[in-house]
């Protein structure tokens, strides 16, 4: 594969054709394994207050009693012969033990026994052996009951212990103080006595709720925050830190430094300087949790709806690519060479396929990564995906008798699914009748479809196609881009008139709709035309294109991206212009159109930058050299669930709603989301919607997680897992739960001549 660098304005611009490993030095990044989180939960009718778990064995408690948890059957099942509420449940080292009404219980192999009937808040671990809490007095556990451990009480009701630098701490609501040889506090410096364990700082709140000991740092949670006491400072983490939730109920120490953060309105892991917010019903029967327990890689939830787990195992991106791949499969996401949406019927009861606007635009993503997949492995099975998505893109073409003009998507007559009812920008849906009576097709196709194709098809004919494809593919296009030619710039439906959103022609662009277009429009089309010319050679389509140039379509090309007004922009647009600027940018020679082009495609850069949309990073690192932030990619393609359903989300609440610095939001919105607090999304959707979802009934398709994914490995960003087992590379089949669509069983795809 032969390349070169066309520099101009002292910058390198990819030429074509595409360059594997092209990515710099500095931009490569291993793709080391990382812990992925997998979720799940077991739901119950009355809020559960505790959760322990010990060797295994997972325990829950709330006001009716203590609770035994059946993994098998993933239910939660009353311990018999408890009597009692449950307030806590605590792990310390090779002992559980349940506090409550009851008293203090310990769990032994034979079940659990009675160490004292006195109401106790909290037990810790303290030199080699165990101290208790009851309401202002401490004491030492013994298998016989309880003896004093101070002579005097504490100077306020304690509700929690923590073993903190090999010192035992004690917290009351709004009161924290240790014990320092037998008295509370110790001396301050003028040798009077005082109870003050900090000397420089405040509570966030004087309604604290709970201690917890990373090691390096004691955590206090609050109503307003955590504090944060390192020596004798504490200082204040809340919102303007980075904590998303403030209002913590609870804290537990995570497995790897971490620590967990119970809220009212979900649970937080704070790493490093990260936050990594759960809430939703993605992760939690209830936003309010309780308790947090951890055991090994799984973190147990207490919640007002039952329990849940967040369990990290290790994976790669390649091992994420094999598990979506198997998703596709197992779920019911493939027919007829398309990818699709699944959707849940109320009256079926099941998932179904969602037959949609769009069905070849989405379909494009999958068979550009299968392209690219071909090119990074040789394997066979990515090339018979990419090939299979090829001929249903062409099939989409030839079947609506019209050259040049591809129908939206396909419906089976009789099939099991959903069908569109509606076109694009809330239209009547335009279903037309197959000439062999058993598929229709939907027409008033739009530029999505026709930008998709192009963007695909041409990938697809760089990296992928072989023999009969490679014309194939070449006399798709050009039909295409013949059709708009022939009707000056506009793509004409059976009807004779053009479609809704298929006009490029200037005197569209004259209208106020038109104006607002245009800049897009003219990108569109100058790159089909563009790619036309580059992979036929005929002159008539390089003279098109010449002709737009005359006409100052370049030009519009200048604000590709109207920013104006914000509640007028549709976020889809912008993957219509990165598969357009894809190829125009590669496939355009002239310096002085390359350096025009290039304004246009760094300001429509820099104005979706701040989504952190990881295709679009690699789009702009591959067309320009430049840095395109491969961590941040790499950084949304790991956190992207395993569990595709798009379950509803709210971030509107969070307290640590900012615009990070160095990056603006020129759309509206204020920052982007992560996957984990979002949803799972084709390209099109957008990372700074707050709320949004749809309550776990539809599923997404992950085509454009994985177009991302193998274009990252094709140019070199993401690196090869080297070395690594392949239990955290490849998946076994059984691995992904069932699920999902019935698997399509109505006719073939005709043979695409």
């Amino acid at each position: 594969m032969k390349a070169f660098l066309l520099l101009f304005a002292g910058l390198p611009l990819l030429a074509a054709p595409l360059r594997p490993d092209s990515a710099p030095a500095n931009q490569r990044l291993p793709d080391s394994v990382f812990l992925q989180e997998i979720g799940r939960q077991i739901r119950h009718a009355d809020p559960m207050l505790a959760v322990g778990s010990r060797a295994g064995q997972v325990f829950a408690g709330n006001a009716r009693g203590l609770f035994r948890l059946d993994a098998a059957a993933n239910r939660l099942i009353a311990e018999p012969g408890w009597t009692g509420s449950v307030q806590r449940l605590v792990t310390t080292g090779d002992r559980l033990w349940a506090l409550g009404s009851g008293g203090l219980h310990q769990w032994q192999t034979n079940g659990w026994k009675r160490i004292t009937g006195e109401v106790i808040s909290d037990v810790v671990a303290y030199r080699d052996g165990w101290v208790a809490a009851g309401g202002s007095r401490l004491f030492r556990v013994r298998d016989q009951g309880l003896e004093p451990l101070t002579p005097d009480p504490v100077p306020f009701p304690v509700s929690d212990l923590e073993v903190h630098q090999q010192n035992l701490w004690i917290h009351g609501p709004g009161r924290l103080t240790y014990l320092d040889r037998g008295r509370f506090g110790g001396l301050d410096s003028y040798g009077f006595p005082s109870d003050h364990a900090f000397d420089w700082g405040r509570f966030p709140s004087p309604d604290s709720r709970a201690i917890a000991s990373t090691g390096d740092a004691l955590w206090l949670a609050t109503a307003r925050g955590l504090g944060e006491l390192r020596g004798m400072r504490l200082r204040t983490v809340a919102g303007a830190e980075g904590l998303p939730y403030e209002d913590a109920t609870c804290l537990a120490a995570g497995f790897d430094h971490d620590l967990w953060i119970g809220t009212t309105r979900g649970v937080v892991r704070k790493i490093g300087d990260d936050f990594h917010y759960f809430t939703g019903r993605r992760w939690l029967p209830h936003d309010a949790v309780r308790a947090v327990a951890v055991e090994g890689k799984s973190v147990w939830l207490a919640t007002d709806g039952g329990l849940a787990e967040i369990r990290y195992e290790p994976f790669t991106l390649a091992k994420k690519a094999a598990w979506y791949e198997a998703h596709l499969e197992k779920w019911g996401q493939k027919r007829l060479g398309f990818t699709h949406k699944l959707e849940w019927d109320d009256a079926l009861g099941e998932f179904v396929r969602e037959v949609s606007d769009n069905d070849g635009g989405y379909s494009g993503d999958y068979l550009a990564a299968q392209a690219y997949r071909w090119a990074v492995t040789r394997d066979p099975v990515a090339r018979r995906e990419a090939t299979n998505t090829f001929h249903a893109l062409r099939w989409l073409e030839t079947m609506t008798g019209i050259p040049g003009f591809p129908a939206r998507a396909v419906w089976v007559k009789g099939e099991r699914g959903h069908k569109a009812g509606h076109g694009s920008g809330g239209y009547a849906a335009e279903w037309n009748d197959g000439a062999d009576g058993k598929f229709e097709w939907k027409g008033d196709t739009s530029s999505d479809e026709i930008a998709s194709h192009f963007y695909a098809v041409s990938v697809f004919l760089e990296l992928a196609a072989d023999g009969d494809e490679i014309q194939q593919g070449r006399q798709h296009l050009a039909r295409i881009a013949s059709h708009l030619i022939a009707n000056h710039w506009k793509l004409v439906d059976r009807d004779g008139k053009p479609s809704r959103w298929g006009r490029w022609d200037p005197e569209y662009f004259a209208t106020e709709e038109g104006r607002f277009d245009r800049g897009l429009q003219a990108l569109e089309l100058l790159s089909f035309m563009k790619t036309a010319a580059h992979f036929t050679g005929e002159k008539r389509f390089e003279d098109a294109y010449r002709q737009l140039v005359q006409l100052g379509y370049p030009d519009f090309t200048l604000r590709q991206r109207s920013s104006f007004p914000p509640e007028d922009i549709a976020h889809f647009e912008d993957q219509l212009a990165f598969w357009s600027w894809w190829n125009l940018l590669r496939y355009e020679s002239d310096p002085d159109l390359l350096a025009l082009y290039r304004r246009g495609y760094e300001r429509s850069y820099d104005m979706v930058r701040i989504e952190r949309n990881p295709w679009y990073q690699f789009v702009y690192g591959a067309l320009t050299s430049l840095d395109c932030e491969p961590a941040e990619a790499m950084r949304h393609l790991r956190d992207w669930p395993l569990d595709l359903r798009v379950w509803s989300f709210a971030n509107s609440h969070r307290t640590d709603l900012r615009t990070p610095a160095g990056l603006h939001a020129p759309k509206g919105g204020v920052r982007a989301f992560s996957p984990r607090e979002h949803q799972p999304m084709r390209w099109d959707a957008w990372t700074l919607q707050e709320d949004g979802g749809d309550g776990g009934r539809a599923v997404a398709e992950p085509g454009g997680w994985l177009l991302a994914y193998w274009m990252g490995r094709y140019h070199g960003y993401i690196g090869t897992p080297v070395g690594a087992p392949a239990e955290v590379t490849t998946i076994a089949p059984e691995a992904v739960p069932a699920g999902g669509a019935r698997a399509y069983e109505g006719p073939s795809r005709p043979a695409v001549p």
